[in-house]
């Protein structure tokens, strides 16, 4: 099982249970998503130093990474005398929001891919990386596989724990993957009085501003902002959507509930 603790953060901390996916989930989707991340390896040259690289990777069917490196450079070097090694995903609002956005550590084993495996691995690779079709050949250049050994997930402030290999396997990544970041600019955009009603009903505070910070089948985080402070929640849709047009309708009936006076699941 994961271990993992997470964390509401809403004005109380011992609000009600919203769901959200679990950290396997996250982190699943979060790997999917991103196609570079940082490879720490142990250095070769300086024994028992972490090696930083850049480090493109590729997918297989388990969610594990999958490298096309070459044998001179430092990273494959170190590799290939200790196979122990670390890759570190972060997502592009890391950049603004370091320590609030989520990023995921996978710890594990990188060895070359058998002979047998290198074309669908390759296939898989290229499907993620097209312009590496230009030095796949070279023969200095292989594919090699990270066989994970444990996974740790930071979903943000006060949401962490441990995943492990056979979780993360498991999961599935979220439908919305791949239209939550246009889905977001959409409803922050186009729905900002529906999510200042949402904030102003639910949370009951006087919110001069209400934004949707990250999205999932399950429901959404908002963060709020009013004269005094700023504060953040998470409010559930009232079943799992699939697709933005069941993300839109379901924002729809929140604020249909809203006007009503009728409550939703929520930690704001």
């Amino acid at each position: 099982m994961s271990s993992s603790r997470q964390h509401h953060s809403g004005p109380d901390s011992e609000g009600p249970d919203v769901p959200e996916p679990s950290h396997a989930e996250r982190a699943r989707t979060l790997v999917y998503l991103e196609q570079t991340g940082s490879l720490s390896t142990l250095s070769r040259k300086q024994p028992g130093w972490p090696f930083g690289s850049v480090m493109p990777y590729g997918l297989d069917d388990q969610g594990q990474p999958v490298f096309l490196i070459s044998t001179m450079a430092m990273h494959t070097q170190n590799l290939l005398g200790d196979p122990r090694a670390s890759l570190l995903v972060t997502p592009p609002e890391s950049r603004n929001d370091p320590l609030g956005a989520a990023r995921v550590t996978l710890m594990g084993s990188v060895a070359k891919v058998p002979k047998e495996e290198a074309a669908a691995v390759r296939g898989l690779y290229l499907q993620r990386h097209a312009n590496a079709s230009y030095w796949v050949d070279f023969q200095d250049f292989g594919f090699f596989r990270m066989a994970l050994s444990d996974i740790y997930f930071v979903g943000g402030f006060g949401s962490m724990g441990w995943v492990t290999p056979g979780d993360y396997a498991a999961a599935a990544v979220d439908p919305l993957a791949d239209e939550a970041s246009n889905l977001i600019r959409e409803i922050n955009t186009e729905q900002a009085e529906t999510l200042l009603l949402l904030a102003r009903v639910f949370g009951n505070v006087e919110a001069k501003q209400a934004m949707v910070t990250a999205l999932d089948r399950l429901g959404f985080h908002l963060r709020i902002t009013t004269p005094g402070r700023m504060q953040g929640g998470r409010v559930a849709f009232s079943s799992p959507v699939r697709n933005a047009s069941e993300v839109r309708a379901g924002l729809a009936g929140m604020a249909a509930q809203a006007n009503t006076g009728l409550q939703v699941l929520h930690s704001l």
